[in-house]
């Protein structure tokens, strides 16, 4: 059951929460040449924001809207994602052209966007990569990283995104805002969590240089053309102005946390042969920035909290049973792994 009232009417056939009939009145007037028989296939949904391909024979194009129950109060998460999108799309950052965005909910029962179908695949998996071979994996992994630094390399102001975010006090917020994700997913006692939060508001660094962050940047959310080079950057929901290099640390977090956990219950592809190593991307983004990574152990702590409570949200809305699937009865025990690396890591780069 869903409180999305176009969701709840929408017509036999269509995809769940696209209106073909109206979304194709929408692009009439919004997106030059745009035809008429629409179909679509829902190609990514779930929890996050649902992604369609939608095509009228000569055109494709890809459609973003939130999840199935999620008005206007999510609004701001589309014209996040088309905004930056839009404004990185004279630069060096690789991202698909977008055609327009609709605030009005009476189209879909949300706001959403249209872009530009981009080929290339996101890898996930060691799976993936391995058939490729070393040579071809770590021409992908090399281009993952200079992607980012170019993003980071980006002047908010040139493109227009001075406002896009508040990166004054960034790090000393997200600490707290992470502790007070725990919190609203409390089911257990968790002694190394205090211990972490209590180092990291203690011992908050001077920022660099304010930044457009990606908020959730790793391979899965860049897609790979045929020559192995990035294609598009996506997924921008959480993108902000703040300090870059907790991407750099996030992205790292999440590939000790693929070799830690050794299965496919997270993204594991960097433990393919080639891979560039730890130490290779951070050289490798030392060596296309000016930034100080010298107190990088904080980033790296903090991006090991933000993932312990995310991971930890996930066990809560298992054991309440609003979470159903392989994999989830173990997710829990990769908490305190996490935890335990975010405070090995403060000694990391000091």
């Amino acid at each position: 059951m869903t409180d999305d009232p176009v969701a709840q009417s929408n017509p036999p056939g269509d995809p769940p929460g696209l209106d073909l009939s109206r979304l194709e009145q929408w692009l009439a007037g919004a997106v030059s040449g745009a035809g008429t028989g629409l179909t679509a296939r829902l190609i990514a949904g779930g929890k996050s924001n649902l992604t369609y391909e939608v095509g009228d024979g000569a055109h494709t194009w890809i459609v973003r809207r939130p999840p199935l129950g999620h008005v206007l109060a999510t609004a701001h998460d589309m014209g996040r994602e088309y905004r930056v999108m839009s404004a990185l799309g004279g630069t060096d950052v690789p991202v698909p052209h977008t055609y327009g965005l609709c605030t009005d909910p009476d189209v879909l029962g949300a706001p959403f966007y249209v872009m530009e179908r981009i080929d290339g695949v996101p890898y996930r998996t060691r799976t993936e990569l391995v058939p490729l071979g070393p040579e071809r994996t770590r021409a992908i992994s090399v281009g993952l990283v200079e992607t980012l630094s170019t993003l980071h390399a980006v002047d908010p102001a040139s493109v227009g995104l001075a406002d896009f975010g508040r990166p004054e006090g960034f790090l000393a917020r997200q600490v707290n805002r992470w502790r007070k994700q725990l919190d609203a997913s409390y089911t257990r006692d968790l002694p190394a969590a205090d211990a972490l939060f209590r180092r990291l508001e203690a011992d908050v660094p001077t920022e660099s240089a304010p930044g457009i962050v990606h908020g959730d940047y790793r391979l899965d959310n860049v897609l790979v053309d045929a020559r192995d080079r990035p294609a598009a950057v996506i997924d921008w929901e959480m993108a902000t102005l703040g300090d870059p290099l907790t991407d750099l640390a996030l992205m790292i977090v999440y590939h000790r946390l693929g070799a830690l956990l050794g299965d496919q219950s997270v993204a594991d592809a960097n433990t393919a042969p080639g891979f560039l190593t730890e130490d290779e991307v951070i050289e490798l983004y030392r060596s296309r920035s000016d930034r100080d990574l010298s107190r990088f152990g904080f980033y790296l702590g903090l991006a090991s909290f933000k993932l312990a409570a995310i991971i930890e949200g996930i066990h809560y809305r298992f054991i309440h049973g609003q979470t159903v699937g392989a994999g989830f009865d173990r997710v829990g025990d990769a908490v305190n792994v996490m935890l335990d690396t975010g405070l090995t890591s403060l000694e990391e780069h000091r």
